[in-house]
């Protein structure tokens, strides 16, 4: 990755001397030697793939071995780029051709000072022009260079620069990468792996004597409980080793801006398009939809390369016109923003700030117009603005309108026609920026030579506002975004979750990423197995072939580089290939959407006529518009589940993209969650319902796909994430057991010895040492895992449950389940008023009943302890704890069904009880633990003479 680019400057900086040049003594071809109009290699084709790239892609495959750093200003030189010649390197190109393979390294004519430099042609006219034209340039950024590193003003000479070394500082930034990996401390990560690996070691051993010594008189909760831990040693494996390799970035806002954006010179940026979706104006407030809109107008970003599009899949009067004001608001407010540069920008979240606003702000006019902004112009809300595009798809009955997805898909054929950014970045309508900087972040990948050409996505962190101190519900996800999607990160990046995601658009489109052989190479499990590259493997051979071929299931019918070789109207041969029902089959019958995805650096066509393009948007949504193409399929968001982002990135991952996970100090990204516990469990209900789905169908990560590039703890980790509702069902059973082992006073676990006593304080050790060396390495609170791991036994015990069951209804009898949009948190009463509120669903049901039996379990094992005397304290214990676990995991629950007059409504207690009544008069029924002789005795005991 770094090595290109470190190529790329010793080649500009010189190269060494080209043997058999030190004798040549009066003797040079001057024919060519400035002849640069040649050097490039490309004619007019180049010309037609609109701005940004300098690269040769004439060549059958987009997979390079020898890469190069493109230059991404439309094949003209900017200032800070070091020109091919310059008198103080005294070395100058020659080309000898009009084609220059970029395989092959240029050679360097090396100009011997000591010569008279006429016979070099360096005192020509033509000559003179150019230098004194290129220092003009140099002088300009030297100062604008000074100003951003006031250290480089002090002298000190750098090597090969001359007296100061101003301007190599400026060129030398204008080529560092704009991002690194900052590794976590090897002291950390490494005790870290070895604790993992000793846990492993540990958990055999505890298995091999938990499967050797059952239990004869409870063989059966004996069996229950071995066949759960398994189930919990395997989901742990699936949910540990993808985070064996957890990494941090750092992103350079400033080396973007030096080769990008400098000031006074046209912005090299990359337009973008943001994508709002909401769908329910009661449970999506508007206000919320206008302050995530006004925050992405007044982005830190050129404003010309903003475009702001909101999906409105509800097409309601109410949200076109708070969206028509706050059109009209975003005149005051942006200008606003940036002369002050405030963060946030969402007006309702600034103002609500807790802070000293007056810090940092110098001028003098700030107290006036915040004061003025807040009280008269923010209440009176009015706007209007060009940058912000309204879209209502349209809907009819008999069609699949899919949803999210669906809404995601149609915004992506409309931005493609009306301004078709290179880039598209999707928030939810309660989700708006929190750092001005989002995107400039996010283009620190995408813009980057290296990672650019194969990142499908740059996913954000999602942070919330609203949440009650304790986070009682796990409400903002700590260990999940700051554990597990820092480990995919080091493999082949975060998980798409849906939200704060910045995409390539071309890789929406289902085209494979641009490869080099680095990428093609087998992945680490493969090379320890089969050795080394002294001979490459039938399987690399054949995943490059692979990757070489258009197939109809994972990749693309054509391949970018085809399209790039023949862009010229569809005239060249090669572009005949890719006929007109090929494309239609796959884009859709819209000829001006086609076009447009052929522009992989974005724009339209300046000559386009506006009313045809308009025309061409409402034709792109209309409900008909998918039926027999790729849409939902192989391109864009993919339909079949209602965790669609989940089915999206993986697909992309599948085709051998890689994702990137930016997490800058200040969170670029804050929305509102549901601080409600029955909201809550609704919400992670619509999370577990669509990992169900996903692995009941041929998407199914499990056996998707293994022809591709997906890496093996990247497929893990897709596993993880559909397979954990069905955790469910052993964890249910497991909370259960220790209310029955009290109440039949039998136990899962024989009488053990100190051997395998020490075992089992091994295994407990291992999995706290586990946690403190995650929480070290990660930064995350050990309030933040403590809450984690009560709402898995919560969500596991109720949401996920009844996902399991309503999944294989689905799947099973074609039953379908509404999608409920989650409401948004409303602190319109108090204090986190929400959070006490009671709201009836059956998914309070389990929880409260495993709570009631071991609350009971734990009664009767105490009265019986105390009627059986002394001898039987200490078998009691062992049950206890694995109650009072479960009870304790469950106690947010518990403070939830009381809310906050401390009382359980009846209609929870009444289930409940009717619940643990029926299960307790059932077990003494059956009594499975005595044999049919106990039960004759203890029959014929209580006869007529008992």
């Amino acid at each position: 990755m770094l090595s290109s680019v470190q190529d790329q400057i010793q080649e500009a900086s010189g190269s060494p001397r080209v043997p058999g040049d030190e004798e040549e003594e009066d003797v040079d071809d001057l024919d060519n030697e400035f002849n640069y109009k040649q050097g490039n290699g490309k004619g007019p084709e180049w010309q037609l793939r609109g701005q940004g790239e300098d690269i040769d892609l004439s060549s059958s495959s987009r997979h390079e071995p020898h890469h190069r750093i493109p230059r991404l200003t439309s094949g003209q030189q900017i200032s800070g780029e070091i020109p091919d010649a310059s008198p103080d390197r005294h070395s100058i190109r020659s080309p000898t051709s009009s084609y220059v393979d970029p395989s092959v390294p240029v050679p360097v004519r090396i100009v011997d000072p000591s010569k008279d430099l006429n016979s070099y042609g360096l005192n020509s006219v033509d000559w003179k022009e150019r230098v004194e034209s290129w220092r003009v340039k140099q002088d300009k950024n030297m100062m604008q260079v000074t100003n951003k590193y006031p250290d480089a003003r002090g002298g000190g000479d750098m090597e090969g620069t001359g007296s100061n070394g101003e301007d190599m500082q400026m060129v030398d930034d204008a080529r560092l990468p704009l991002s690194r990996i900052v590794p976590i401390p090897a002291n950390q990560l490494n005790l870290y792996r070895i604790v993992i690996i000793l846990r492993l070691i540990i958990l055999c051993f505890f298995f091999q004597y938990r499967v050797t010594h059952p239990v004869r008189d409870a063989y059966g909760l004996w069996l229950v409980s071995v066949i759960c831990e398994i189930w919990f040693a395997l989901s742990w494996l699936l949910d540990q080793f993808p985070k064996w390799y957890p990494i941090n970035r750092e992103t350079y806002l400033d080396r973007l801006a030096l080769r990008y954006d400098r000031e006074g010179e046209p912005s090299q940026l990359c337009p973008i398009d943001i994508f709002v979706s909401t769908v329910d104006p009661l449970k999506e407030p508007p206000l919320i939809t206008a302050n995530t809109v006004l925050s992405i107008l007044a982005v830190d970003y050129p404003v010309d390369k903003v475009s702001c599009y909101v999906s409105d899949d509800g097409s309601a009067m109410l949200t076109f016109e708070s969206l028509s004001e706050t059109a009209e608001f975003a005149r005051k407010w942006v200008p606003f923003c940036k002369k002050h540069n405030i963060e946030p920008r969402a007006p309702e979240f600034y103002f609500q700030q807790k802070i000293d606003y007056l810090k940092d702000k110098i001028q003098p006019s700030f107290v006036k117009e915040r004061r003025a902004m807040k009280e008269r112009e923010y209440e009176e809300f009015k706007i209007r603005i060009n940058a912000l595009v309204y879209v209502s798809r349209e809907k009819r009955p008999g069609f699949q309108h899919h949803k999210k997805a669906g809404a995601m898909n149609a915004l992506i054929r409309v931005s493609a026609v009306l301004t078709n950014g290179a880039y598209l970045l999707n928030v939810d309508c309660d989700h708006y920026f929190n750092s001005s900087k989002a995107l400039r972040e996010a283009m620190c990948f995408m813009m980057d030579p290296a990672l650019g050409r194969k990142t499908c996505y740059v996913q954000f962190p999602q942070r919330f506002d609203g949440i009650d101190l304790h986070d009682r519900y796990a409400n903002r996800n700590i260990v999940f975004f700051d554990i597990n999607m820092k480990g995919l990160d080091g493999i082949q990046g975060p998980m798409y979750v849906g939200t704060g995601c910045c995409f390539n658009r071309q890789a929406l489109y289902g085209y494979d990423p641009v490869l080099t052989e680095a990428d093609l190479e087998p992945n680490i499990v493969v090379k320890s197995c089969c050795g080394g590259r002294k001979k490459k493997s039938k399987s690399y051979m054949d995943n490059k072939n692979r990757m070489m071929k258009r197939t109809e299931s994972s990749a693309p019918i054509f391949n970018m580089d085809d399209i790039e070789e023949g862009i010229e109207g569809y005239e060249d041969e090669r572009s005949m290939l890719m006929s007109q029902k090929r494309l239609e089959k796959r884009f859709g019958q819209s000829p001006i959407f086609t076009a447009s995805t052929f522009m992989t650096q974005g724009g339209i066509p300046p000559s386009t006529n506006p009313a045809s393009l308009l025309k061409e948007a409402i034709h792109v949504i209309s409900c008909g518009y998918e039926d027999k193409t790729e849409w939902g399929k192989e391109i864009g968001w993919i339909y079949g589940s209602v965790t669609e982002d989940i089915l999206t990135g993986f697909k992309m991952h599948a085709r051998g993209w890689i994702s990137i996970y930016c997490m800058p100090p200040r969170p670029c990204f804050k929305g509102s969650a549901p601080i409600n516990l029955s909201d809550r469990l609704n919400q992670v209900l619509r999370w577990a319902l669509g990992s169900v789905e996903i692995l009941f169908s041929r998407h199914c990560p499990i056996w998707y796909n293994y022809g591709g590039r997906l890496k093996l703890l990247e497929r893990v980790a897709y596993i993880n994430t559909i397979v954990y509702p069905i955790t469910s069902l052993p964890l249910i059973a497991y909370c259960v057991l220790p209310a029955i082992c009290l109440l039949t006073n039998k136990f899962i676990i024989p009488e053990i010895s100190n051997y395998a006593g020490m075992f089992f304080i091994l295994m407990f050790a291992s999995i706290f040492a586990t946690g403190i060396l995650e929480l070290r390495w990660s930064g995350v609170g050990i309030e933040d895992w403590w809450r984690n791991e009560q709402f898995w036994v919560i969500g596991g015990t109720s949401a996920h449950l009844f996902a399991v069951f309503q999944g294989l209804l689905k799947v099973l009898a074609g039953i379908d389940t509404n999608f409920t949009v989650t409401s948004k948190a409303n602190d319109e009463d108090g204090d986190f008023a929400e959070l006490y509120v009671f709201k009836w669903t059956s998914l309070l049901i389990p929880p409260t009943t495993v709570l009631v039996i071991n609350l009971v379990g734990m009664v009767a094992g105490i009265s019986y302890a105390i009627n059986s005397g002394y001898q039987s304290w200490g078998p009691l214990f062992g049950k206890l704890f694995f109650s009072i676990w479960v009870i304790l995991h469950l106690y947010p629950f518990l403070k939830g069904l009381m809310g906050k007059q401390n009382r359980t409504p009846t209609i929870v207690i009444v289930w409940s009880i009717l619940l643990a009544s029926i299960f307790s008069l059932l077990w003494v029924k059956i009594d499975p633990f005595i044999s049919d002789t106990q039960k004759a005795v203890a029959m014929g005991q209580c006869g007529v003479n008992c």
